[in-house]
Formats: structure tokens, sequence, C-alpha cells
């Protein structure tokens, strides 16, 4: 068995988790070392604002005036891996790092899984960080329920699950 911890949002939690004042309001990120700066994140308040990831800063500002644009802070991001990675390890010692926000735990033992992984899912709550978790066979299977998770999904049968899902969703899903 497979758990997925996913952090939705990862270079904005690491710019917000500390300020909570910054997460109502509407909060867009940029990648500060991309060529063009577009919008590479942000929070519901900015899409509620109709902000959509990509935009220019002057496009999502003429929608959204009260809008705050934030660029990435990679060592903010490195302090997030390392809790996430950190919480990980309580579940298993087979842990890999898998993308920014996201790790991939195996099991070789699945007694509890589920409890075990709201448990940590709610350790990082204390932390500040929003997590979800998914529990499947296998690690893609996993990532994707971490990705539709509210906060924990597990899949017991990932093709009866992944079957009425619409290609666009799978997509989106995994890209993000």
């Amino acid at each position: 068995m497979f758990a997925t911890i996913l952090l939705p949002n990862f270079y904005l939690q690491a710019i917000a988790r500390h300020q909570p004042a910054l997460r109502e309001k509407p909060l867009a990120l940029l990648d500060d070392t991309a060529t063009k700066a577009v919008i590479l994140q942000l929070n519901d308040a900015a899409e509620n604002e109709s902000i959509c990831t990509g935009m220019t800063p002057s496009q999502a500002l003429a929608r959204c005036l009260h809008l705050v644009i934030k660029a990435r802070a990679r060592d903010r991001e490195q302090q997030l891996s390392a809790i996430l990675l950190h919480h990980a390890f309580l579940l298993s010692p087979f842990v890999e790092a898998t993308a920014p926000g996201v790790c991939t735990v195996e099991f070789k033992h699945s007694r509890l899984l589920s409890e075990k992984l709201r448990q940590v899912i709610d350790l990082l709550a204390r932390c500040d960080v929003i997590a979800r978790g998914g529990i499947a066979q296998n690690p893609d299977a996993s990532l994707l329920a971490a990705h539709l998770a509210e906060p924990i999904l597990e899949l017991s049968e990932a093709k009866t699950f992944l079957a009425p899902l619409p290609i666009e969703v799978l997509a989106t899903e995994m890209i993000s």
C-alpha cells in the first residue's frame, strides 16, 4: 500500500504559513526566476475575484486592486519540505520526496493506515500546514486520491474510482 501526503498550493503555503492575515486576503504568487512574470499559484479568495494562474500581475491587479502579490520564498519552501518529510517518516521508513509539497510513503503492513495518516495530517495542521492524504495500491493512484481528498481518501479499487472521472480532471490533478 502507498500513501501520499500532499500540501496543496505548496509555494503559497510556504509564504503565508506564518502570516494568518495574508491567508484571508486575495493572494497570488509569482516565480521570480521566470523570464515572464505570471501568476503561479493563488488562494481561494483570489480565485473568487476571477484571477487565474498564468495571468500577468497587471492582468490580475486589473481584476482585483487589493490583490497581494508575493514572490516565491525558497528558504521557506525548504523549511516546509523538511516539516513534511519529518511527518512522513512518522508513518514509515520508506518515504520519497516525490515533488515540492508531495511525499509518497510505502507501507509493508497496512494496519490502521488511514488512522495513522489522519494523525499525521492533524499534526501538520498544528504546524499551520494544510495537508491532504491519499491511500491506494500504487503510488500514482495514491497521488490522485490525495489531490481529491478532503482531507483523506482511501481507494480500495483504483480502477473503479478512476473510470468515471473525466480525462480533464485526471490531467489537471496530476499536473498541478
